[in-house]
């Protein structure tokens, strides 16, 4: 495996952690097992439990808890997947770290086309465009509005950085722990995706090294897929205000997602994204 990604993760212990840590969580009652007695010096499954419910031998499944998970077959992939009832997210992030191969390291990419751009400065809601290793590579001029605290920190905005580095994260996120379980689970699964992205690799290392907070969440081990939602900031400018957001990604791009944010007509959350859109800031490439 690329040194990149073992100078954040060692790859042998992080598929051991990921599989031991998703075996705590299911109880043979809810693996549908019978209650057999006994003291359980473990929480969650015994390592045969999982092996029984999956089909495999125990040892076999003892091997591939150790880390040696290169050579799994799809169909042991997924029961596996089932026997540990990973949800859709767990269960692409078990198949990224039994299919991933050395390859040299790359870096995320730093610009958006032309096209993109143009794209961007004519939407009418706030949008941006950030990279796996959660930099804002381009934003139309809303975007920059509403993620001013973040554009203020420095030249070139990283979320990750933003929120488990920065002391205004806390005031901004009107949900600031549900922000930071998120986005270190969506630095978890983008890694497990692109273990050569050597910015994503030094960025967990980074938060790993700066901030006991990350590295506990990180060691959780969960998995996030952003998608939809919806977000709660309490805004320098404008005060509190939700929003719903809708992650894009963009064809022909190298891992890069359109953000894009936006309000019901009439709304509270509306009104404030006009008031925004009065003193937005001509937007600009990010350098």
């Amino acid at each position: 495996m690329n040194g990149a990604y073992r100078g954040a993760v060692d790859w042998k212990k992080d598929v051991r952690d990921f599989l031991v840590s998703r075996r705590a969580r299911v109880t043979p009652a809810r693996a549908g097992l019978p209650d057999v007695g006994g003291e359980r010096r473990v929480p969650g499954l015994r390592r045969e439990e999982v092996a029984t419910l999956a089909g495999v031998s125990t040892d076999y499944y003892t091997r591939l808890e150790r880390g040696n998970i290169a050579g799994a077959s799809d169909g042991v992939l997924d029961a596996i997947a089932r026997a540990l009832q990973l949800d859709d997210a767990e269960r692409a992030h078990l198949f990224d770290l039994a299919r991933a191969r050395a390859r040299r390291p790359r870096h995320s990419a730093r610009h958006v086309r032309p096209s993109v751009r143009r794209i961007l400065d004519a939407m009418d809601v706030p949008a941006m465009v950030q990279n796996a290793a959660q930099d804002v590579v381009a934003a139309n001029a809303l975007g920059r509005a509403l993620y001013a605290p973040h554009f203020e920190a420095g030249p070139r905005p990283n979320i990750a950085r933003f929120i488990f580095l920065d002391p205004r994260a806390r005031e901004f996120y009107v949900d600031w722990e549900l922000a930071r379980h998120t986005c270190a689970a969506m630095l978890r699964r983008d890694l497990g995706r692109d273990p050569a992205n050597a910015d994503l690799a030094a960025l967990v290392g980074e938060l790993s090294a700066r901030s006991g907070t990350f590295a506990r969440d990180w060691a959780r081990h969960n998995m996030h897929i952003h998608r939809t939602g919806t977000k709660a900031f309490r805004h320098p400018g404008v005060g509190l205000l939700e929003v719903d957001f809708d992650v894009f990604e963009l064809p022909g791009d190298d891992n890069l997602i359109m953000v894009t944010y936006s309000a019901a007509p009439g709304s509270p959350a509306a009104d404030a994204l006009a008031l925004l859109a009065l003193d937005s800031p001509a937007a600009a490439d990010i350098a």
